[in-house]
């Protein structure tokens, strides 16, 4: 049996990476609550397998073949922290921003909690402000 540390590894350089997004229902439960924290507007979604790798398709869609890199892994009991940064180009849509070329770095950090040894829930925390910031300098005229 894998611990949890060693199951969100895997799910992050794995499925989050964009590598292998088929492989979600290996490392995720059958439906797992996200709580998306936003500041503006926290939300809590849920998501099956199927669903958490379409939406890594969509990140592929709008970032292209990204790096993700684990900066930081915790684990204490079935809760896991991580941080990581995601690199990619800005090769679809992005808000109402059309596509640039342009790299863009994400800073990611989420806790996952694993039960059975697979993701039952999460709660994940983006950068969107940095984010932000990289898109409008990349849209801006020179």
């Amino acid at each position: 049996m894998t611990n949890a540390k060693d199951t969100v590894r895997e799910f992050l350089l794995q499925v989050r990476s964009g590598l292998h997004p088929d492989r979600a229902s290996r490392f995720m439960a059958g439906r797992v609550r996200a709580h998306q924290v936003v500041s503006e507007a926290p939300v809590v979604v849920e998501r099956t397998p199927q669903q958490y790798a379409e939406h890594v398709q969509e990140m592929l869609d709008a970032y292209g073949a990204f790096t993700l890199t684990v900066d930081e892994l915790i684990a204490e009991g079935d809760r896991v922290y991580a941080r990581w940064t995601q690199v990619g180009r800005h090769v679809g849509p992005v808000d109402h921003y059309q596509p640039t070329g342009a790299q863009l770095i994400a800073m990611t950090s989420a806790v996952y909690r694993v039960e059975d040894g697979l993701i039952a829930e999460y709660w994940i925390q983006i950068d969107r402000q940095g984010i932000t910031a990289q898109l409008e300098q990349a849209a801006s005229p020179r």
